[in-house]
């Protein structure tokens, strides 16, 4: 059985991977910021006047190939998600953007986060990679997983999530994206019993 790890700094960022943990997850293709950017972030690493927000508003211009824009490999991204729900994980809510991906999972025993993510990349990488006709690396090595803290943040980050093709001008309501569970049911989320959780 695997093992799950706990608080853990494998780069530069930091990750929490406890079963029982409600996770906001974003992975990116490898040419969704300008490497001047990530330079930059490499550098600043740690600095508190740092603004994790501008990765997010960069992500949104829609930079790179935007490979995910193409709805084949937007559609095999869907699958690899719905693949694993209820074994892997608890699917919970997603939107597959054109360069990037938020996912919203509870975690369960025996599949670490690390595991998870990267059945995720590998899989969608190899099917987009055929499918396209396409070489080299898709997806940015590093992801974000922020540990979902009560019910009114679960609320907030699904809403977050459904209103990213919103935000980044793509459509005029979220249910309108494609490749989102925005337009697969009205209530993607139970309310549930939410473990206490505090950063070391």
């Amino acid at each position: 059985m695997s093992e799950h790890k706990g608080w853990y700094w494998p780069r530069h960022l930091p990750h929490r991977d406890e079963p029982g943990l409600v996770q906001a997850i974003t992975f990116r293709l490898h040419d969704s910021l300008p490497q001047s950017w990530l330079r930059q972030q490499a550098y600043l690493q740690g600095n508190p006047d740092d603004d994790p927000a501008l990765e997010q508003r960069l992500l949104d211009q829609g930079l790179g190939a935007c490979t995910l824009g193409d709805p084949r490999a937007a559609e095999i991204v869907e699958q690899c998600l719905l693949y694993g729900d209820g074994t892997r994980y608890v699917l919970l809510a997603w939107v597959v953007m054109p360069n990037h991906v938020h996912v919203l999972i509870a975690t369960v025993e025996g599949w670490p986060l690390s595991r998870v993510i990267g059945g995720w990349k590998s899989f969608s990488a190899r099917r987009i990679n055929a499918a396209l006709a396409r070489t080299g690396p898709l997806w940015g090595r590093e992801y974000h997983d922020r540990y979902v803290r009560d019910e009114v943040h679960l609320g907030k980050a699904v809403y977050y999530v459904h209103n990213n093709p919103v935000a980044a001008g793509l459509v005029d309501r979220p249910e309108d994206w494609p490749y989102s569970s925005a337009r697969r049911v009205d209530d993607v989320y139970t309310p549930f019993h939410m473990p206490c959780a505090s950063r070391p």
